[in-house]
């Protein structure tokens, strides 16, 4: 029964977002409650048992996404994204500009989101095939996919924050991890299929391009040194560092982890801390002549897009917080574990069904964490970086068969003016590599450590 009340109840999900286009956050809201009271659960324990989930993961969310995004939205306001490309694309020269975008769009996306970044970095890329000449796709996948990467993987993001924090991940290691698991992930998903298949389908820059939208419209008078904004990118994983080192020096007995100065830097590198000294460090160096009052605007102006974004997860840490309350996530664990399927690969063909389903891949990520974590909390021998790789095959999961159903097929093709038919046979196979090549990362990574 309580399998079956599980399946009614993602069915009810899958139909209240595709059919009734009802917006995910209520209809997660919606079959929540209706899950609780099919299975059981005492009706004065209902409400806290959703406030309980639905807090629980906001906790975590809210700050990482909240940081990331002023931070990202101080970089994109201060010119950083075309300080980054146009310092990297003269390295690199003309041959690897596909290249230096991607590295460009890596390095600024740990912080933005997959759309901030893409209407940041495209001006740039179109003016960069402008000059150089060849199929946009060459310029624009590379960029474009590095996004969907980081987006996918990596914390601050909302889909790893709230998969990691549901599974009882480390985030800082997540980070890490994560970021281990992106560069080959890009570079072989991302980089060299933008390759093959930009020589095989030619795609014209965009006519609102060459009818007047360039790079000049994004100008900025006093934009920021590439120092500076290198250092703003690799601030967060630095300081990070020194939580997750200490910590391995601290299991390995090198050093005292109870010691008072040991603890301090830990405390430096939990995430939300790293990600508020950044965003502090931030300020400080791309200020420039900008008032205190600007500077509070942009970073208040950061939060607006992200409401939405942030109100989901919760949601899905809620429908989390049900199944681990009625006991439904007990008895799948059970089933999985009699089929004898690993965790990581069943992570993974979960998550892809939610994102085929219904095209959000924050959706697929969230309600996939909430499914499989009562089998995590089960199986007693998994690590840490067990439970890192468990994300990761979700997020790559989350991120294949990208068709009309999800808003990034919708923006990729609006934005390189491609057709329904060429947008699938370009940037439906894209979203599809990145998430092979991730989920084989995570697969080999599960096997090694």
């Amino acid at each position: 029964m309580l399998l079956f009340i599980m399946f009614a109840a993602i069915l009810l999900l899958l139909i209240l977002i595709i059919k009734f286009k009802v917006h995910a956050f209520v209809a997660l809201i919606i079959v929540s409650l209706l899950t609780a009271l099919a299975a059981g659960i005492p009706v004065d324990k209902i409400l806290p048992t959703l406030l309980n989930g639905f807090g629980s993961t906001l906790a975590s969310v809210a700050l990482l996404v909240g940081l990331g995004a002023m931070i990202g939205r101080l970089l994109e306001i201060t010119g950083g994204a075309k300080v980054l490309a146009d310092t990297l694309i003269n390295k690199f020269g003309k041959e690897k500009a596909p290249f230096a975008l991607g590295v460009a769009s890596l390095l600024f996306g740990f912080p933005i989101f997959f759309d901030a970044g893409l209407v940041v970095m495209l001006p740039i890329i179109f003016s960069v095939a402008k000059q150089f000449g060849g199929s946009v796709l060459r310029y624009a996948f590379p960029s474009a996919g590095a996004f969907a990467v980081m987006h996918a993987f990596l914390p601050p993001h909302p889909g790893p924050v709230a998969s990691g924090d549901l599974l009882g991940v480390n985030m800082g290691l997540l980070v890490l991890v994560g970021l281990v698991c992106a560069i080959p992930t890009w570079y072989i998903g991302t980089y060299m299929f933008s390759q093959f298949i930009s020589k095989r389908i030619h795609v014209d820059l965009p006519k609102a391009f060459l009818n007047g939208l360039s790079a000049n419209e994004m100008a900025v008078q006093n934009p920021p040194s590439f120092g500076k904004v290198l250092t703003v990118l690799l601030l967060p994983i630095i300081l990070i560092l020194f939580d997750t080192g200490l910590n391995t020096l601290s299991v390995a007995k090198v050093v005292d982890g109870s010691a008072t100065w040991v603890q301090s830097l830990r405390l430096i590198g939990k995430t939300p801390v790293a990600l508020l000294i950044t965003l502090i460090v931030a300020i400080i160096l791309l200020r420039d002549n900008r008032s205190l009052d600007q500077i509070e605007k942009i970073c208040n102006n950061a939060l607006g897009p992200i409401c939405a974004i942030v109100l989901v997860t919760g949601a899905g840490g809620m429908f989390g917080g049900v199944l681990r309350a009625s006991g439904i996530g007990d008895v799948l664990s059970a089933m999985m574990a009699d089929t004898g399927m690993p965790i990581v690969v069943a992570a993974f063909i979960i998550a892809t069904v939610f994102r085929v389903a219904q095209g959000s891949a924050t959706v697929a990520l969230t309600t996939t964490a909430a499914l499989i974590a009562p089998m995590v909390a089960a199986a007693t021998d998994l690590s840490q970086f067990d439970l890192c790789f468990i994300v990761i095959s979700i997020a790559s999961g989350a991120t294949v068969l990208s068709h009309v159903n999800d808003s990034g097929f919708w923006l990729i093709g609006r934005f390189l003016e491609m057709d329904e038919k060429t947008t699938l046979k370009t940037w439906t196979m894209l979203e599809t590599s990145i998430g092979l090549t991730g989920f084989a990362c995570a697969l080999i990574g599960s096997w090694l450590l």
